[in-house]
């Protein structure tokens, strides 16, 4: 396994490079480009490609311009062993300022490659390929099937992505690993609620402003009681270890006429994580409960809340056992350490798999945290030596996952 991975090391680099070099910036989600080029490069590594592109009209309901998502199946012996499915988001948030290097250059610097994606999570369509070639050059005693998943539209929701995928019935694994970092392995994360607030009054010359019903003193109203929300849920602990406390943030707020104008209207948008001892229905309901009775400050003062996204929390499964143990014991031999399964207050599309019931963990390329890695950050990087011990752990792994028994 070790001679295959060493054997294709430099073409796994000049992959990884090159995804990196094409821009897959979400917004604005215009992808098909960067998917196409993946296709052709790993039908020249000697993969089958399904190109699976998704209408545009669902396309656009999600805020993106194009999503084609990719799949390879590799069937190994009579293929009567389980199927694993490989996850790996191409799209990525765009770069911001603040880099010392140019975010497509892949420029390759202190044994590591910088660049937008490369930890997140262009690495593991590198990690994940080449684990597959790994299998593919001694596949004896192998029995089952590997997958991958490469999808476009986790920086939005994974709507389009695995979940498109598993909704048409293009795929249907027995356990799903998910793009992740090296040095843990992810079972559990956080859900989130993006929920639109408008409060609306009645405008009014600001000479007399009782005459008007004034839409920002409602929603002052509001924000008061959901920053003391924020607040009481920092008293709350997941019993996960990695996730922490919920939390609420108040990110966009917009409205008013001008200066001399009683706001007749005022809109919010809050973002409230969910962890995975709560459940996102009830979470927003109770969330929505506080917003009307604290608009009830001011009399004749309208709120409606609209829900933008509700992303239910990573959950472990019965049968994550098995991906745990499979990815334990070649850590302990390629890191030298013991990598334990942890929970993380962000949320990914691996959820859509777990919400069909497919067993799921994250695991992939890359450091001991998203900090380390500069992810959604300037100068994003990964570390060379990480991207190879994953690519060696994920191979092993699955040879244990579909071995005959």
């Amino acid at each position: 396994m070790t001679d295959a991975i060493e054997a294709n090391w430099t073409d796994e680099v000049a992959f990884l490079k090159e995804l990196v070099r094409i821009p897959s910036d979400n917004p604005p989600g215009d992808c098909i480009r960067h998917a196409e080029r993946t296709a052709v490069i790993l039908e020249e590594l000697g993969f089958e490609v399904e190109r699976h592109p998704v209408p545009s009209d669902l396309v656009e309901q999600h805020g993106m311009k194009s999503v084609e998502n990719l799949i390879v199946r590799r069937r190994f012996g009579a293929g009567a062993g389980p199927t694993v499915a490989l996850n790996a988001h191409g799209d990525v948030v765009p770069p911001g300022d603040g880099w010392t290097v140019d975010p497509y250059g892949a420029e390759e610097k202190d044994a590591a490659i910088f660049g937008r994606g490369v930890a997140v999570s262009k690495s593991d369509f590198a990690t994940y390929a080449f684990a597959l070639k790994a299998l593919e050059a001694d596949p004896d005693g192998l029995d089952g099937t590997i997958e991958l998943h490469l999808t476009y539209d986790e920086e939005t929701g994974g709507y389009v992505g695995p979940k498109w995928l598993l909704d048409q019935g293009l795929t249907m694994p027995d356990y799903a690993i998910s793009a992740g970092f090296s040095y843990a392995i992810t079972t559990a994360h956080n859900g989130c609620l993006h929920l639109e607030v408008t409060v609306r009054g009645r405008q009014a010359h600001a000479a007399m402003p009782e005459s008007g019903i004034d839409a920002l003193e409602a929603a002052n109203a509001i924000l008061t009681s959901l920053y003391q929300e924020r607040h009481s849920l920092g008293g709350i602990e997941s019993a996960i270890p990695g996730i922490g406390s919920p939390k609420l943030t108040v990110g966009l707020i917009s409205g008013g006429i001008n200066t001399n104008v009683v706001p007749d209207r005022v809109t919010l948008r809050i973002d409230r994580r969910i962890i995975p001892d709560e459940v996102g229905s009830e979470v927003e309901s109770k969330l929505i409960h506080l917003i009307e009775t604290a608009a009830k400050a001011i009399p004749g003062a309208v709120v409606e809340c609209r829900r933008i996204m509700l992303a239910e929390p990573l959950r472990e499964l019965p049968g994550s056992e098995r991906l745990i143990a499979a990815l334990q014991g070649p850590a302990r031999r390629v890191l030298g350490l013991e990598i334990k399964p942890t929970g993380v207050p962000l949320y990914t599309d691996a959820r859509h798999y777990t919400a069909v019931g497919i067993p799921t963990v994250l695991y992939g390329a890359g450091p001991r945290s998203i900090l380390e890695a500069n992810a959604h950050s300037a100068d994003e990087h990964l570390q060379l030596g990480d991207l190879r011990a994953a690519t060696q752990i994920v191979a092993e792994a699955l040879r244990t996952l579909i071995s005959r028994r």
